[in-house]
């Protein structure tokens, strides 16, 4: 019986594992769509070589200074108990890896890549995990002197913190740094619109990201045993309030409507095993009326050239996931109770504020010292020709009649 548990506990996680990869496919697809078509290759290859970067960073160093584990055993001792410990590696390297392609969309068609591959190592290495090894891994005694305060600790079942927040945050240090876009914004401070190449691509990134959130839901359970329906159901709740929210706010924008989703899963990650599936509902409503209101802000007033929103699609509506699971999660409003509105404002606010000095240090250093941005003729050319050397279409972009 012991055998058949931990195979299946292995079972279980490796399948979130494998729907959670599937999703940085959609992180790929959201950017390629959005994007315009000159960048489209860009956009594939970066999320590709992002992710195999990130294994490298993580599998060496990140893991360890999370969780103090490191896989320099023999075979014969990883191999013990089905390989839990490797495929809860690949299954938590998924989440890691996510940080890179949330940053990929807000610094795309401007940013150099191999600088932008040298920052995802770091992060991927140092920064992600150690926050964290603060709230998942209990480092440092934060979890402990929470608890000494408020009574419970930083919950984030999921990661709208860990993950999401802390990801969109990092991506507002690396767009402030690398700056807009030529041509984005006049000189009298007027946008210019930047139409996506397409929206059918936009579209199934958006799907596949959604389909593979209740892998990252889910099976932040890691083993079947602790697997909650609860989780499912307050997921697809905060998912339709999401999609729902955005389709009035931003006034049928197919843009719009296909992150809102997102902006609800992003949202509900962290107190979706507490949360009712009411509260669920409105965490992923408010979650996507965030999300449009500050994309609109931050782009036509302060002109940040955000490419994918992806600071108001991860960062706020993370920061605000976090003290949702501290509102919803409590037994008056129908939650499971166990958190405390303070310590997860005190947990969110200390993501925020690593995230925020991460993503300046790495990318101001990295401006530094090898420069970030391409050349206003390569911007002007486009990130595929210049960095890659063949466009989306090759035969099409040629004169071809095919």
């Amino acid at each position: 019986m012991d055998s058949v548990a931990s195979g299946s506990n292995a079972l279980f996680i490796l399948l979130g594992a494998i729907m959670v990869l599937a999703m940085h496919s959609g992180f790929a697809f959201l950017e390629v769509g959005t994007v315009r078509h000159k960048n489209q290759v860009n956009a594939l290859v970066k999320i590709l070589c992002d992710f195999s970067i990130s294994t490298i960073a993580y599998f060496f160093v990140g893991y360890a200074i999370a969780y103090g584990v490191d896989f320099f055993s023999d075979a014969s001792v990883l191999a013990e108990m089905n390989g839990y410990e490797l495929v809860k590696f690949f299954f938590l390297l998924t989440f890691a890896a996510a940080i890179p392609a949330i940053i990929s969309g807000g610094i795309a068609e401007r940013a150099r890549f191999y600088p932008q591959l040298i920052a995802s190592m770091i992060i991927v290495a140092l920064i992600y995990p150690f926050f964290e090894g603060i709230v998942w891994g209990e480092n440092y005694g934060i979890q402990d002197w929470l608890v000494s305060l408020f009574e419970f600790k930083f919950h984030d079942f999921a990661g709208s913190v860990v993950v999401h927040a802390v990801g969109g945050w990092l991506a507002f240090g690396a767009v402030i740094t690398l700056g807009a876009r030529k041509g984005r914004y006049q000189r009298s401070g007027d946008m210019v619109p930047f139409a996506p190449s397409s929206i059918p691509f936009l579209a199934l990134g958006a799907w596949v990201l959604s389909v593979g959130w209740f892998g990252f839901n889910v099976m932040s359970a890691q083993t079947i045993d602790a697997m909650s329906g609860l989780v499912a159901v307050n997921s697809l709740m905060a998912m339709v309030g999401g999609v729902l929210a955005a389709m009035l706010m931003g006034k049928n924008d197919p843009g719009f409507i296909h992150n809102g989703p997102l902006a609800g899963l992003v949202a509900v990650c962290a107190g979706s095993d507490v949360m009712h599936p009411i509260g669920a509902l409105l965490t992923g409503g408010i979650a996507g009326v965030l999300f449009v209101l500050a994309f609109d802000i931050t782009q036509k007033k302060f002109r940040i050239d955000d490419v994918l929103g992806v600071w108001p699609l991860h960062g706020l509506c993370g920061t605000w996931g976090g003290l949702a699971a501290g509102i919803f999660g409590l037994k008056v409003f129908g939650g499971m109770g166990g958190v405390s509105f303070m310590s997860q404002l005190t947990g969110t606010a200390l993501g925020v504020v690593i995230a925020l000095v991460g993503g300046f240090t790495v990318y101001g250093l990295l401006k530094a010292v090898s420069g970030i941005r391409l050349s206003e003729e390569e911007e002007y050319n486009g990130a595929d020709l210049s960095i890659h050397k063949i466009s989306a279409n090759p035969s099409f972009s040629a004169g071809s009649s095919d």
